[in-house]
């Protein structure tokens, strides 16, 4: 893509979402890394839905290894790979208060020494929660930057790190969460909306998904097509002889 549409795409994201944040919800850094750590191969709403009873109750490491892991186990059974899941929120909790005076580490390197924080973990709490212009490749963010050929690439580190060469710098604290929500709402998996697509006119991918009015007549004007294709040829009726004129 080129630097002007590069400018472009994120100017126009911006004009949308003027100040993209997660949608994961959170009270304090501890919360947010917790969150987080849950949200993987999970959705941000079945994370949501679970996390409120949990953080009533455990908003600390030491509260939360208070807790024990059956009881973190229970109030996250609604979210996918909840047992190891609650495995590494206790293993990661008393890491923090053996090595980190329970405090969430301001370093990508750091954090992802604790259980269950891998590269992506510790980019969304660099950004969200230090200010950190760093780029978390999800599965969204990943479909946008090949789809638009922002950083096409086939793996999520290649594409960030061709992400973290390209972004401008005035839009790198934002352009993790403009893709991430662009990719959840608008350019979809199996059936993007082209239609209301605010970057479409820069965006190379085709076919473009046609806007649900303009969709449902093609389809009925492919069926009735169709209809008559396979309707049988009508038998011609035999032509009549005329009589020949007698003199």
């Amino acid at each position: 893509m080129k630097k002007q549409d590069i400018d472009r795409l994120f100017t126009s994201l911006a004009a949308v979402i003027p100040e993209p944040e997660t949608e994961l919800e959170y009270t304090n850094t501890f919360t947010l890394l917790v969150s987080v750590v849950l949200s993987a191969q999970a959705t941000d709403k079945s994370v949501n839905e679970a996390t409120p009873a949990l953080f009533a109750l455990a908003d600390t490491p030491e509260k939360m290894v208070a807790l024990g892991e059956d009881a973190v186990r229970d109030k996250i059974k609604t979210i996918g790979l909840f047992n190891s899941k609650a495995k590494n929120v206790i293993k990661l909790s008393q890491m923090l208060i053996d090595d980190y005076g329970s405090e969430v580490p301001a370093s990508r390197g750091e954090m992802q020494k604790l259980p269950g924080v891998g590269r992506k973990t510790a980019s969304v709490v660099m950004n969200e929660a230090f200010g950190e212009a760093t780029i978390a490749v999800d599965t969204h963010v990943f479909r946008v930057s090949n789809r638009t050929r922002l950083a096409p690439a086939n793996t999520a580190d290649k594409v960030e790190q061709k992400l973290e060469k390209i972004v401008p710098v005035q839009w790198e604290k934002g352009a993790h969460h403009w893709l991430i929500l662009h990719g959840r709402y608008t350019c979809l998996a199996r059936k993007p909306k082209c239609w209301e697509c605010v970057i479409a006119d820069i965006c190379p991918y085709k076919p473009k998904t046609p806007d649900p009015e303009t969709e449902a007549l093609l389809k009925a004007e492919k069926k009735a097509a169709g209809k008559r294709k396979l309707a049988p040829p009508r038998p011609r009726k035999a032509a009549k002889k005329k009589a020949a004129k007698r003199f």
